[in-house]
């Protein structure tokens, strides 16, 4: 019997998910106890003991088959990320495309979690002895996982930790459960070992649980609120951590203006805005911002939103009606406060938000006073490249930012003053790779996720001192 199902065979507490843009049922799990969880971290602590041991060779044949299992299995899961949450079926197709890559660079890092050898006597007197640096498994990682890429945000914990040689026990949103629940099924399928790779299911007070439970590292996605609050709850271990960002899109005159509309839109409209590194400040060169905003209207005129499972549907929905209230709570406050004049959009349907452009945004509106999670371009307008980055370091994100120029110096001020985690030049700043480090400063996070450098984050350094 699959590890899923036995989990919720021991609670009738059902979890029930339904398509946010229709209200139908698409599937169920089970909320875990407190007990049903632990219990879960100490199998995977059982199972993470005989691990630990395995070869890099074993590893990277494990993540592979895993990601084999992914494709075969692909329309079926983007149709399952499709519904629990509201992306459109291209994007979910993208994101299952992206997480057999997340699982592959996993599997290819796997090979080189090498170590150094340092000797000892580098000053007069120094003992003549070599010391060698190795990198061991910390044992179990507790994953927690948000709504918006419910199967690639997991592979970005789960692949990292399986190739250092822990083991893993995740827990996702309850909003969006079951595409991790079927990656624990394909990976039995693949063969792994029944738990080492474990999925739990709650809300709130099951992340709590499972940050208490004893875990050796916590990998959290989501909201500073939570993080704090499960960052308190776990205790001195390890803390992993990504916790959203106000990110702004720099464009300046010398621009490719089409690109940089193009980018605005495929930024802030994806998963309906609904990312924690979208563009949710747009920053405009007052000498293109006219020019620019007539662009942008005429290509945001022409974005198709509504079903998801339609394949020329542009942008889905949010996750649900109180996400779509509260962005046009954010939204209709702006306007009403003089904080911001409305160009398009600012209404919906249910959860079918319309793509919305607002402009004279002050820097205290609500709509961009803190993170929005919805489908709003928020333009500001700025004359000095050095008063705009600021204002953007005042505030209390630093995740990423995006940059359109080609002024060398320009560019060569805004990778060197901006506090931020990554600026993406001539790119916005939901640009990311699945092998290079991402993550941000300030209430952005703890920690960097990225294959290559969430190995060593998930790995404990070893001297032998010889």
């Amino acid at each position: 019997m699959m590890q899923a199902q036995r989990l919720a065979q021991k609670t009738s507490n059902a979890i029930v998910v339904r398509n946010p843009f229709d209200g139908a049922r698409v599937g169920e799990v089970a909320s875990n106890t407190v007990g049903e969880i632990v219990d879960a971290v100490i199998r995977a602590k059982t199972a993470q003991l005989e691990f630990r041991r395995s070869t890099p060779a074993i590893r990277r044949a494990m993540l592979n088959g895993l990601a084999a299992e992914i494709a075969t299995d692909a329309e079926n899961l983007a149709r399952i990320v499709s519904s629990e949450m509201g992306k459109t079926i291209r994007e979910a197709r993208n994101e299952v495309r992206r997480a057999q890559n997340t699982l592959k660079l996993s599997g290819d890092a796997a090979t080189f979690l090498d170590g150094e050898a340092l000797h000892c006597a580098i000053v007069e007197g120094g003992a003549d002895r070599l010391a060698t640096i190795t990198y061991e498994p910390v044992g179990v990682v507790g994953a927690i996982t948000p709504f918006n890429y419910p199967l690639n945000l997991l592979c970005h914990k789960l692949g990292p930790a399986i190739a250092a040689g822990n083991a893993v026990v995740a827990k996702p949103s309850p909003k969006a459960p079951l595409a991790a629940a079927r990656l624990c099924e394909l990976a039995l399928k693949a063969g792994w070992p029944p738990e080492l790779f474990q999925v739990v299911h709650g809300a709130a007070e099951a992340a709590v649980s499972l940050a208490r439970s004893p875990i050796d590292l916590l990998s959290f996605t989501g909201g500073p609120t939570a993080g704090l609050a499960l960052k308190n709850a776990s205790g001195l271990i390890r803390c992993l951590m990504e916790l959203g960002g106000n990110d702004p899109l720099f464009v300046l005159p010398d621009a490719d203006l089409d690109k940089a509309v193009a980018t605005a839109i495929g930024h802030r409209f994806e998963i309906a805005g609904q990312s924690c590194a979208a563009v949710k400040k747009l920053y405009l060169h007052e000498d293109i911002e006219k020019q620019f905003t007539e662009k942008l209207l005429a290509a945001v005129d022409a974005v198709e939103f509504g079903d998801p499972s339609e394949d020329d549907t542009d942008m889905g929905t949010v996750i649900d009606l109180a996400a779509a209230k509260a962005v046009a709570e954010r939204v209709n406050a702006s306007i009403a406060g003089g904080a911001a004049r409305l160009l398009t959009g600012g209404t919906h349907d249910g959860t079918v938000f319309a793509p919305t452009v607002l402009a004279d945004v002050t820097v205290d509106a609500p709509v961009i006073a803190d993170e929005t999670f919805g489908p709003v371009i928020a333009i500001r307008s700025f004359t000095d490249p050095r008063e705009a980055i600021a204002e953007v370091n005042a505030g209390a994100y630093g995740l990423q930012a995006g940059v359109f120029t080609n002024d060398h110096a320009l560019i060569k001020t805004f990778s060197r003053d901006l506090v931020v985690g990554g600026v993406m030049i001539n790119e916005g700043p939901d640009f990311r790779a699945e092998h290079v480090p991402f993550g941000g400063v300030k209430r952005s996070g703890l920690g960097r996720e990225g294959v290559r450098i969430a190995l060593r984050e998930m790995s404990e350094p070893k001297v032998v001192i010889d």
